[in-house]
């Protein structure tokens, strides 16, 4: 059952078979193929009861349930239960992308990207196009919160100081160090150059901070 908007954390479904479709995450729901699971995703690679989310006081909680062909969270092949953070996301044995989101009372109403410049992003859906292709695999949580805080001030330089406070959040920021945010823009430059060969968008301005470059044309 798709979600209403409240204060319940959401799950969102992004490429895949179930692409746009929401569910609130307000008890424990099971992703497989069996047709009895809350999430029933009909592709011959996902296993029966494939994964399970929890609520619990603390987070929701990502489990693989042994699984034939894996649960992928940001990328990485799934071994152990995992806390899910705002703006983490998943595959279900590579087949059905989802985006988890912390509350659905923060997200913007308006359903269609922000269409400004050759780069278009999607706050809602944590999603990017560059001439109009979709970036597949999704960018990890980082690397969307990175882009996003650039894009919002696009042409502008933000400071290292708040980029690292929009990634990582105030109360981690302290501990995060140059090279982690340099490593982060390097594997961001890579994923956008990926569609986009011969323009970089993201640009360092020495003494001051980054700047996203958006062409027009």
């Amino acid at each position: 059952m798709d979600a209403k908007v409240d204060e319940h954390p959401i799950l969102v479904a992004q490429e895949g078979p179930l692409n746009s479709h929401r569910w609130t995450l307000d008890q424990p729901i099971v992703l497989g193929r069996e047709a009895s699971c809350d999430v029933v995703i009909q592709d011959r690679q996902v296993s029966r009861f494939h994964a399970r989310l929890t609520p619990t006081p603390e987070g929701v909680i990502l489990e693989d349930l042994g699984s034939k062909n894996g649960t992928y969270y940001n990328r990485e092949l799934l071994s152990n239960p995992v806390m899910l953070q705002d703006g983490d996301m998943f595959q279900i044995s590579m087949v059905q992308n989802f985006v988890f989101l912390s509350s659905d009372a923060t997200m913007p109403l308006v359903e269609q990207p922000v269409r400004t410049g050759r780069l278009m992003l999607d706050i809602r859906s944590r999603r990017v196009w560059i001439n109009q292709q979709q970036l597949v695999p999704p960018l990890s949580a980082q690397q969307f919160r990175l882009l996003w805080s650039l894009y919002e001030s696009q042409g502008q330089v933000i400071s290292r100081a708040d980029l690292v406070a929009a990634v990582w959040g105030e109360t981690q920021a302290a501990g995060v160090s140059d090279q982690a945010l340099d490593a982060l823009v390097r594997r961001l430059r890579d994923r956008l150059a990926a569609l986009d060969p011969h323009h970089q968008y993201i640009n360092t301005v020495r003494g001051h901070g980054i700047r996203l470059d958006n062409p027009t044309e």
